[in-house]
Order: structure tokens, then C-alpha cells, then sequence
């Protein structure tokens, strides 16, 4: 009965796909939506690929699993991925659907790389076993939803395969603690001139040892709770990495990888941005589990980039515009965000537009995050200008004035549209359009509005 419902389920899902074109619905999910309604263990009866990458983690995951798979496929596998759909059960169970025959057998794909939200494990892991499982960190979420890292750590802790042998971050003591019966290895960077050895974050989630509760004391910090601990009751301490990043440059964007056996390999860094060396990392590390050389992987690299989705920048009519999400609800993405902005040379304008779509019809979005979030690092003198906008304004304006940015510097507009036209837009300035996740589209069509704003401007000059 169990396999009927399957093939019916199956068939359902596959048959949707072409009507959904039909009736030009996006519905990535949709095929996998309905299957799982029609048959909950899915997953279970669907054919697998022989190697299965599992990405999960609070920050990154979406960049690292299609930077895994981009490089994979430039090397000649056939990837199943869900990387057009989303990451709980509906997205996964579609990526398998879409690549798998009549009779549920997946021929075509020699691997598989799926990005995994981490409250899905307990209806994913029993049925997807992934060879390995890569962690990218563990930090506070969306308080609604993820409640708090400890939270999510338990989650995973419970319902990750033993056999999965997991790819950790060594510089992140919350996800280093998950499920430590399994099988392990750890990617990270060395010391940088520019770490610290206190926090100067507002979120600090790692300050006792998780062995005795004595106080840890971070020989080298890089952010938050990002870096290298030790005991001073007990001697735990953070794992050294079989993977780490040294003499990293962000000015030449170069850094060496060296291995436990001490032989380093150069790389050149595809972003200066520190969050995303942990992303690249991440990468080399899976890579290198897969069995591909470092002259491979560095090749490889040479041609990937990160999501237009997540970064993007394009000069437009003498002002540099530049797309950043900015995770909404997500205190550490903004932070990271906030940090590398003020770090970054020349007059800045930002555009605060980081508001979650997808929840105002039925219920209030918790702003309660934005006290988690380093606004302070906007407090700068380059950052010249920030016009907030939506339905969050007010809230924005509130908390970038308890961070002590002078109210001459904050500009209010209901419209995101609108707010293009309190933007000073002076040539030689970086113009950053800030938006959270559900905001994408929106965010998109308003730098279509300013690209054509600014080119109207550039011919009224010529």
C-alpha cells in the first residue's frame, strides 16, 4: 500500500510541474507540497544518488550548497540539488521529483547537494542519509520560529545519521557540539591582525565552557562568539581545523589553505567579505572530502561568484549600486552586513528596506531582533545617509537613533519606491539597497526604478 501511495504521489507531483507552467505559477515547492500531502514518507521511497551532500546551518547555506553544486557540475557530475526551490521538506522532496523517473529511480544524478533548514531534520534525516553533512555555523534566528542556537543545536544533535560524517566549523563552538558521536573534520581561518579578544557584539551566545561551565577565554575573536576558546577551568578547548585559511589578504583577495600535514595551497578569495571566506572554506573543505585536488577546486573557484540574489553591484550613471540582503529577523546577518559596509572606504547611502512580505497578512512581525542587531557600526561618519523604508520604517528609524546616528542622517518614507527621491544619489557615492529574503523581488524592481532614475539624470547633465 505504501509503494501505490508513493507512485501515486510520484505521478501527482511529476504531472503538476508542466501545469504549473500551463498557468505560469512559479510554485518551486508546489510538486513536493503535494506529494508529501498524498504520501508523508515520501522521502523514504524516492531513489537516491550513490553521494549525498547535506548543507545546513543559520547563515550561508544557500550560497555554500550552490557554490558546491556550480563547481561540481563545471567538473562534469550530475547534481540533483534543490537550489530552485526552498529547504524544508515540500523544496527537497520537488529536487526529487524533478530528477527521478516514473518508477521514482534517480538515474541520471551521480550526486546530490541539498540545502537543508535545520527544523527540518526530524522529517528529513530518517529517509535522506547524506554521505556528509556540512554545518556552516550556529547562531540566533528568527526568535519566533528558532527560539535560540542551543535549540537547534539539540535539534540536529538528535536526528542526524550516525553514518554522516559531518563537516563542522572549527571556529564556531555551537556547531562544533553537535552530534559528537559522529565522524568529523574542520574547516576555519588563523589569526588575522584585526581580530580582537573580547566581544564587541551584542550578541555573545558562547561565554561558558560547554564541558564544566567554567569561563572560556577567546585567544583570538573574530565576531560574536567566532573564533578560537579556551577553558581556564578545565582546558577544552576550540578543535584545531584540517582545513585553515592563513595569510589571509582581503586588500589582494589571497589566502593559503593549509592542511594537517602542513602543506599549504594558495587561493585567490572570490569576496573580501570575512563572512564569505567562511563560506568559501566551507566549500574547499566538502570539496576536498569529495576527493578533488586543490589545484581543482582553486581552478574552479576562478569562475564562481556569489549569488547575484545575496551581492551584487553595478555602476550605474556614476554611482555604485550595491544589492545587499540583509537576512530580516536575523540579528547576525545584519551585523555581518552593518560591519562590512562601515568597513569599506568612500560616502555611503543606504537604502533600509529589510521587511518580511510574507507575514504582515496574518500576523505581526516581531521587531524585538533589531535589539539583538549592531546597528552601531552604521553610526559612521562615511555612512552619509540612510533612508529607511516599508512597512518597518518607523521601527528602523527608532533603533538607528538609539544607536546614536544624528536624526539629519535619517530619512522616512512609507514607499520604497518613493524613498529613491530622498536618496542624495552624488556621483562617486555607494548607493546600498538593503533587503531581507521575502523582499527580493521588490527589492529588484526598486533598483530597476533607480537605474532608470539615474540614467535619466546622467542624459539631463550630458
Amino acid at each position: 500500500m505504501g509503494k501505490l501511495r508513493f507512485l501515486l504521489a510520484l505521478w501527482l507531483g511529476k504531472l503538476s510541474i508542466p501545469a504549473l507552467k500551463i498557468t505560469r505559477h512559479n510554485g518551486t515547492d508546489f510538486p513536493g507540497s503535494l506529494a508529501v500531502k498524498v504520501c508523508p514518507d515520501f522521502l523514504k521511497y524516492v531513489g537516491k544518488p550513490p553521494v549525498m551532500v547535506a548543507v545546513t546551518g543559520t547563515n550561508g547555506k544557500t550560497t555554500v550548497s550552490n557554490m558546491l553544486v556550480d563547481i561540481l557540475e563545471a567538473e562534469g557530475h550530475r547534481v540533483l540539488s534543490n537550489r530552485a526551490g526552498s529547504n524544508i521538506t515540500s523544496g527537497v522532496s520537488t529536487a526529487f521529483i524533478r530528477n527521478c523517473d516514473l518508477l521514482g529511480r534517480v538515474k541520471k544524478c551521480d550526486m546530490a547537494v541539498l540545502e537543508i533548514d535545520e527544523r527540518s531534520a526530524p522529517k528529513i534525516y530518517p529517509h535522506v542519509r547524506p554521505n556528509y553533512i556540512l554545518i556552516t555555523n550556529l547562531f540566533r534566528d528568527s526568535i519566533m520560529r528558532n527560539a535560540h542556537p542551543g535549540y537547534i543545536a539539540d535539534i540536529l544533535s538528535r536526528n542526524l545519521p550516525r553514518e554522516s560524517k559531518l563537516i563542522l566549523n572549527a571556529d564556531d563552538l555551537i556547531s562544533c557540539g553537535v552530534a559528537e558521536e559522529n565522524d568529523r573534520c574542520y574547516f576555519g581561518i588563523g589569526q588575522m591582525p584585526g581580530d580582537v579578544t573580547e566581544c564587541v557584539n551584542l550578541l555573545n551566545d558562547m561565554r561558558i565552557c560547554p564541558r564544566c561551565a567554567g569561563k572560556l577565554r577567546y585567544e583570538y575573536r573574530r565576531y560574536h562568539h567566532i573564533g578560537h576558546a579556551v577553558c581556564e577551568s578545565c582546558g577544552f578547548h576550540s578543535p584545531e581545523a584540517d582545513y585553515l585559511a592563513q595569510q589571509v589578504n582581503l586588500k589582494e583577495r589571497t589566502m593559503v589553505v593549509r592542511e594537517k600535514d602542513g602543506i599549504t595551497y594558495p587561493y585567490e578569495l572570490i569576496t573580501d567579505s570575512l563572512f564569505n571566506i567562511y563560506n568559501m572554506m566551507a566549500v574547499i573543505a566538502a570539496l576536498r572530502q569529495l576527493g578533488l585536488s586543490h589545484e581543482t577546486i582553486r581552478q574552479r573557484f576562478a569562475g564562481t561568484r556569489i549569488l547575484e540574489s545575496r551581492l551584487s553591484e553595478e555602476k550605474i550613471g556614476g554611482v555604485n549600486v550595491i544589492m545587499q540582503m540583509s537576512k530580516d529577523k536575523n540579528a547576525l546577518a545584519c551585523s555581518r552586513n552593518f560591519d562590512y559596509i562601515q568597513s569599506k572606504p568612500g560616502r555611503k547611502e543606504l537604502l533600509v528596506m529589510m521587511n518580511c512580505m510574507g507575514v504582515s497578512k496574518n500576523w505581526s512581525e516581531n521587531p524585538s531582533w533589531m535589539y539583538d542587531t549592531d546597528f552601531e557600526f552604521l553610526n559612521h561618519d562615511d555612512i552619509v545617509q540612510l533612508v529607511c523604508a516599508g512597512p518597518r520604517a518607523r521601527d528602523y528609524r527608532l533603533r538607528l537613533l538609539l544607536a546614536g546616528i544624528p536624526e539629519e542622517k535619517i530619512f522616512l518614507e512609507d514607499d520604497e519606491f518613493r524613498a529613491l527621491d530622498k536618496l542624495y544619489l552624488t556621483p562617486g557615492d555607494d548607493v546600498y539597497i538593503l533587503y531581507g529574503v521575502d523582499g527580493t523581488p521588490l527589492a529588484f524592481r526598486v533598483k530597476a526604478k533607480l537605474k532608470e532614475k539615474l540614467l535619466a539624470k546622467g542624459g539631463e547633465k550630458a
